[in-house]
């Protein structure tokens, strides 16, 4: 039986992710003088996150506090990182945001066009140019009144004890005086199958949209002081 369920997720899950693609292509290059495209380019990964959640019998959401989201605002939104499934659930909060990706996602079918079709910002690990120029495509986008997604951790966690944070997202904040939002996402470590292909465990998800700190009291200097609060509140929430 988890055979079969396993073989099912991945046929409905391909399916659904390569129509979002397809759906995002079309609307960004049909020749139609379209009202906030880029948006409505993104928001496909809006009904792409609700099916992939809603279809996979082996994973059970909690999400909480999208109050605490103000869709008229920029953010520099920060979250912790579980798994790869992460980037599925955080399309819950239906914001408008780019976010720094590793550029071997690229490889991924229909994921990598996904990543491409709506310009989100690629990293090429260990270069140190390639972390220069995310971070001046992140500013840009924030000047445009794009809010910017971060995984500060920089790779998954492997335990429930969060990486030590990098500081690039928390300078990024203070400097370009845009308020930080952070996102907690707990039990997704097993959400995706590791080593295989087969759903063992039912995992139950939670993704929690804390209220966003005000970074214009901070100085450059005060970075670590803002990482350390951030990854305490989300440290706090894992250890609930």
């Amino acid at each position: 039986m988890r055979i079969l369920q396993s073989i099912l997720i991945w046929i409905v899950g391909t399916f659904v992710t390569m129509s979002a693609f397809l759906a995002s292509l079309f609307l960004k290059i049909v020749p139609v003088p379209f009202p906030s495209r880029a948006r409505m380019v993104h928001a496909q990964c809006f009904w792409w996150s609700d099916a992939l959640v809603g279809l996979n019998p082996y994973w059970k959401l909690t999400v909480e506090g999208l109050e605490n989201i103000d869709h008229n605002q920029t953010y520099v939104i920060v979250a912790n990182h579980q798994s790869l499934a992460d980037i599925i659930i955080i399309y819950q909060t239906h914001m408008y945001f780019k976010w720094v990706a590793k550029r071997e996602l690229l490889k991924l079918p229909f994921i990598g066009g996904l990543l491409w079709v709506n310009d989100h910002v690629l990293l090429s690990r260990g270069e140190f140019s390639s972390i220069k120029t995310v971070y001046r495509e992140a500013a840009g986008w924030l000047r445009r009144g794009v809010s910017m997604l971060f995984f500060p951790e920089g790779t998954r966690s492997g335990t429930d004890e969060m990486s030590e944070f990098q500081n690039g997202a928390f300078k990024l904040a203070i400097k370009e005086k845009r308020p930080l939002l952070p996102v907690f996402i707990g039990g997704t470590r097993e959400a995706i199958p590791k080593g295989g292909w087969i759903f063992k465990t039912k995992v139950s998800g939670r993704l929690v949209v804390l209220p966003p700190i005000d970074t214009t009291q901070y100085k450059p200097a005060d970075y670590a002081a803002l990482r350390d609060l951030v990854r305490g509140k989300l440290q706090a929430l894992a250890s609930e």
